[in-house]
């Protein structure tokens, strides 16, 4: 179980590390520095003029075909998954990393010497929370044609599984799981990368593998190899390699059994940093891999924001005393039935106005919208969110019943869910600026219980009825 009250934290001091990238067989020096809260993970290419600063977010990834490449202000990070998930597993929050090369080095293929050197740094606990993102309800990500299905499910703490299913003899079908974040160190940060050998050749053939020694990846063996072949290997890795009993290059001895699907894990956890905050929730995962894991982070990214939305609109009582009932309403707008659209004015102020409208079988639309399958239309729901913002606006004259609100501009209206009779729309409607001239610019919000059925920006403008 996760502490909801745990404090962010960063590192206590700065540490480098050097090392060679796996693609570009660049030697690159990094230094990782401590960072301010809500800071999350960021890169700074210290080679590039200007010195650009990466971000690790689900928006900047550039490329996932090797490993997961992000890239923001005209610079690029790749490989970075086996680092991200070396903070997570250790529970840093906030860390700049500083890097004059365009890989993160491969060091022994896993998180194992990150892990090692972030510990002897040491954490600092900080001012804030800890800013958790707590799955609310499932999200899930399928790729069909891949057999590729990942969920992340609602749970007090953060629980990842994983399995994996190459369809080949040698590795065959693997799971590997942690029950909490915590066991990251001890069960996961060691388990190394791994590719088939066919991989491996195409690898070399397309120049695609500069860094890798044979000392940093389990290479599984998937076809007959011959002893011409296995000599070429030792030659373009200045290393004899022989076929071990568990069907892999004897290069490395298997630190687990289930050593490649403990890496998918790993690389889970690390890609998942992509989402930008802590997480709480279990995830299981099937077959993933880099182009998987960031798609999903997207998803998840894309449900904090809706969430954080909704988080920001108030929900309304609509049994709550009225400001204004019908026949009130009725004394400050010119409208009647069936055009009069707001039925009670729950809250008023200055700079914002909330109403009521009951949506009911018994309206003329619907003799004519949809009477097999009423649905209230958007058009009389922007209309509704009008009148609702012209109590607003005729709330900052004295005499309102002597003047008209008349609607300059509609724009952003987009309309999210279905009404339907039966439903009560609470309108919401705040100034975006202050009046003007009698004009005014408003943002407008549809809600039938905790959901957003539409949105709109508003112009209006109030003039004096003539005669008065």
């Amino acid at each position: 179980m996760l502490d909801m009250n745990v404090k962010q934290r960063t590192i206590q001091s700065e540490i480098s590390i050097s090392g060679i990238g796996l693609h570009t067989g660049k030697a690159v020096n990094m230094t990782i520095k401590p960072a301010p809260e809500f800071h999350w993970y960021k890169f700074k290419r210290v080679d590039l003029d200007g010195g650009p600063v990466v971000a690790v977010d689900a928006d900047n990834v550039s490329d996932t075909s090797r490993g997961t490449t992000i890239s923001q202000n005209g610079a690029s990070i790749s490989t970075i998954e086996h680092l991200m998930a070396a903070l997570v597993g250790l529970q840093i929050d906030n860390v700049l990393i500083e890097i004059d090369g365009p890989e993160v080095p491969i060091l022994d293929g896993s998180s194992r010497i990150f892990v090692e050197k972030l510990v002897e740094a040491g954490f600092i606990d900080q001012e804030a929370d800890r800013d958790y993102y707590e799955i609310q309800d499932n999200i899930v990500y399928v790729e069909k044609d891949r057999k590729v299905e990942i969920i992340a499910m609602p749970l007090d703490g953060y629980r990842l599984t994983c399995m994996i299913d190459f369809n080949s003899p040698v590795l065959g079908s693997q799971h590997a799981s942690i029950s909490n974040i915590t066991e990251f160190k001890g069960e996961i940060s060691s388990s190394r990368t791994f590719c088939f050998l066919h991989e491996l050749e195409s690898l070399v053939n397309h120049n695609l593998i500069k860094g890798g020694d044979l000392s940093n990846a389990i290479v599984i063996v998937d076809k007959e190899v011959s002893k011409e072949e296995l000599d070429k290997l030792s030659g373009l890795f200045n290393k004899t390699v022989e076929v071990a009993s568990e069907g892999i290059l004897d290069n490395i001895q298997l630190r687990y059994q289930n050593e490649p699907a403990r890496h998918k894990l790993l690389d889970m956890i690390g890609d998942l940093a992509l989402v930008g905050r802590p997480l709480k929730g279990h995830i299981m995962a099937a077959r993933p891999g880099h182009a998987a894991n960031a798609a999903f982070a997207k998803k998840i990214k894309a449900q904090m924001k809706k969430d954080k939305n909704r988080k920001n609109l108030k929900v309304y009582d609509p049994n709550m005393t009225p400001v204004y009932d019908t026949v009130q309403i009725m004394k400050i707008l010119p409208h009647r039935q069936p055009m009069l659209m707001v039925d009670k004015i729950l809250e008023l102020s200055e700079t914002h106005v909330v109403g009521l409208k009951n949506v009911t079988m018994n309206e003329d639309i619907f003799m004519g919208h949809f009477p097999e399958a009423p649905v209230f239309p958007g058009v009389l729901q922007i209309e509704a969110m009008a009148q609702t913002g012209g109590i607003l606006v005729l709330n900052t004259v004295p005499d309102p019943e002597n003047w008209l609100t008349l609607f300059l501009k509609i724009e952003n209206a987009r309309f999210k869910n279905q009404v339907t009779p039966g439903d009560t729309i609470i309108f919401s409607c705040e100034l975006l600026e202050p009046i003007r001239r009698g004009i005014a610019r408003m943002k407008g919000v549809g809600m039938v219980g905790d959901k957003v059925v539409s949105e709109a920006e508003l112009m209006a403008q109030i003039v004096k009825v003539k005669g008065n």
